[in-house]
């Protein structure tokens, strides 16, 4: 904040819970987001026009408290209501879902919408135990744009609902990362072996193994994120490679190489790429991908510009 203060803010109670500078708009749909931190551009990066309001920002890996969501929500309410969107962890469900609870004493109409995409934590049928990662991100830029519309808070969530149903992302971590609390590695891989579907947090994945080529892991997770939604034939997408924090952005492209590649095999077209950090776990080293199968309305709003201190899109 001290870095971009015309762009960003914070309330009077509490330095983290962002805001974006400036004033308000009268009648739109506020929308925000929480979560730990050692996620950058996760949370707080998505402040800005065309994305997020506001973000509460707990501790490394900790949830921000219920008492941080509500001084957002009173700091971007414009009339027509907020919207929640956060990723599917226990500690986030509580204190958004009393937060929301708070939000209506101060009469203040709240929607929420829980994004979990990873297909690695959770089988096909049960998606709601699913974790959520970087196909977050799909669904601030999609409900940015419907909010920046002047559309209803029903019709903002029902477009984020639509994003988080589509997208799916699988990841594979090459080192740990360490927690400055806790001041060891927060699990532990061997110097020439990888984790396939670990979690940002370091949640278990689906298999440990030695490491592998670029080529060798996209052929490994990107079938089963295909045939999860399921993608096929004559769809379109948009794809999103991130890096977990310590990985060079020339290896997220040669893992793109290979996604290209086999996407064209499937027959699917690929509409925009989104490479780089959008989702990071302090200094793991690793990469996660996620596939957000379009429609019409979709890109539409996938389209629309977009700008924060950590992420911006002029008109696709």
């Amino acid at each position: 904040m001290a870095a971009h203060p015309d762009r960003l803010s914070y309330t009077a109670n509490d330095i983290r819970c962002v805001i974006k500078a400036g004033s308000k708009k009268n009648g739109k749909v506020g929308i925000a987001t929480g979560g730990g931190s050692g996620h950058l551009p996760l949370f707080l990066g998505y402040v800005g026009d065309g994305l997020l309001d506001g973000c509460a920002v707990g501790g490394v890996f900790q949830s921000p408290s219920s008492e941080q969501m509500l001084h957002v929500t009173k700091a971007i309410d414009s009339g027509a209501g907020v919207l929640y969107i956060y990723g599917n962890y226990g500690g986030d469900i509580m204190n958004f879902d009393m937060a929301a609870e708070m939000a209506d004493l101060e009469e203040i109409k709240v929607e929420q919408v829980v994004a979990g995409e990873d297909v690695a934590s959770a089988p096909k049928g049960e998606e709601n135990k699913r974790r959520g990662v970087a196909g977050i991100f799909y669904v601030y830029k999609i409900a940015g744009a419907m909010a920046n519309e002047m559309a209803s808070l029903a019709e903002v969530k029902r477009v984020a609902e639509k994003a988080a149903a589509n997208v799916r992302t699988m990841g594979v971590a090459l080192t740990p990362c360490i927690v400055p609390e806790a001041g060891r590695p927060s699990f532990m891989l061997e110097e020439n072996e990888m984790e396939i579907g670990m979690g940002i947090h370091g949640e278990p994945g689906i298999h440990r193994g030695p490491l592998q080529k670029a080529d060798e892991i996209i052929e490994e997770i990107l079938p089963r994120i295909l045939n999860d939604l399921p993608f096929k034939i004559g769809d379109e997408v948009s794809v999103l490679v991130n890096g977990l924090g310590a990985t060079p952005k020339e290896e997220l492209y040669i893992l793109y190489r290979k996604v290209d590649q086999f996407l064209k095999q499937e027959g699917i077209t690929v509409f925009n790429t989104y490479i780089g950090e959008f989702a990071t776990s302090m200094e793991m080293a690793g990469a996660s991908v996620s596939i957000l199968k379009l429609d019409e309305e979709l890109k539409r709003l996938l389209s629309k510009p977009a700008v924060s201190p950590f992420f911006e899109q002029t008109q696709i």
